[in-house]
């Protein structure tokens, strides 16, 4: 445990501010985490840059500061400010975890990682740093950040993914009895800070003289990685509409899939071949050229953008008032579809 002793030496003197964790300080003052802001960090952080996550973190919990609060939102707010934080899985999983904490724990989390494993949208991952650092249980939490210092520390060259298990018995074994929910967010710290993928500080890590990769001269080559298939492109139509009155015509896509549940345009499916049309109502459409271009976890999508102004009744979707109306409510891809019609048609 020599080498956990000394990494906690070195994160009680560099532990990262954030505003969901408590200090090294104030937890041996006697400050306990609070579950909730834990568990919320941890879903927010989910494939996610703590850069990223800050804003959104601090906006849902003056929203809707216990998970009390959260259970009783509405699904439309809750994915209102969810947006642009992408892999909106995450946002339902969140409301519908909320709602069992509340209605079947009494607003309390469990304690353990099996009962957290028990709740939605919480996975082992997850289950295991609320355990640790809500909690202090000495469960083995690994992320990008933890399997890279284990990698490093123990030169371990079989290449991601068949090598996590024996990372994970690397971390298991130097799990501390004592502090485990400081010692997990330690080297989730060193591997952010300093063992970072790409020119590692090695001169200052606390743990240079333990680490094989340095001995060895590798340590900027862990841990390796198997080669990625290449994404595919998928096509698809994106259908702006816009009322004489100002209202735009949006749908909810249907809770299954991407973007499950989040308000956008109108489109067709998303397909490797040309996708059929789908227009949302009978009108004239426009073509301006426009193509919004983004990356999905498992694929590229380019979307054609048609535009037309009608008062018809659409055949799917809602006419919002504009007062009511806010793109930076809309997912990512289709806050890029509205950008691009900036000056076209559709605008007054």
């Amino acid at each position: 445990m020599e080498y956990s002793q000394e990494l906690l030496d070195w994160y009680d003197r560099h532990a990262r501010t954030l505003p969901w964790r408590v200090s090294p300080a104030d937890r041996s003052a006697g400050r306990q985490p609070d579950p909730y802001a834990i568990w919320l960090s941890e879903v927010m952080l989910q494939q996610t840059t703590v850069a990223a996550v800050k804003d959104y973190f601090h906006r849902f919990t003056r929203r809707w500061p216990t998970v009390s609060h959260l259970a009783a939102a509405t699904d439309a707010d809750v994915m209102a400010e969810w947006a642009g934080l992408g892999y909106y899985a995450r946002a339902r999983n969140l409301l519908k975890c909320a709602r069992v904490v509340t209605h079947e724990f009494g607003g309390t989390f469990p304690n353990d990682e099996d009962g957290l494993l028990s709740l939605p949208g919480i996975g082992p991952y997850t289950a295991a740093a609320i355990a640790s650092i809500a909690f202090d249980r000495p469960a083995v939490v690994m992320d990008g950040n933890v399997e890279r210092v284990m990698a490093r520390l123990f030169a371990e060259c079989e290449p991601l993914p068949a090598v996590k298990p024996v990372l994970k018995s690397h971390a298991a074994r130097l799990t501390p009895q004592n502090r485990p929910g400081d010692h997990a967010q330690a080297v989730m710290d060193l591997g952010s800070t300093i063992c970072t993928p790409r020119n590692p500080a090695c001169g200052i890590c606390p743990l240079r003289d333990r680490c094989q990769a340095r001995a060895q001269g590798i340590a900027s080559d862990l841990p390796k990685k198997s080669p990625k298939k290449p994404k595919p492109t998928r096509h698809g139509t994106a259908y702006l509409v816009r009322r004489s009155d100002g209202a735009w015509l949006l749908e909810t896509r249907p809770e299954k899939g991407l973007l499950g549940g989040m308000l956008g345009w109108p489109t067709t499916d998303w397909t490797e071949e040309a996708p059929a049309d789908a227009p949302p109502i009978n009108a004239e459409w426009h073509d301006p050229g426009l193509e919004v271009r983004h990356t999905f976890t498992h694929f590229h999508l380019k979307l054609r953008v048609l535009l037309t102004r009608s008062d018809a009744s659409p055949s799917r979707g809602v006419f919002v008032p504009e007062t009511q109306f806010s793109p930076a409510a809309l997912p990512t891809v289709m806050r890029k579809a509205f950008d691009l019609t900036q000056g076209t048609l559709l605008r007054d």
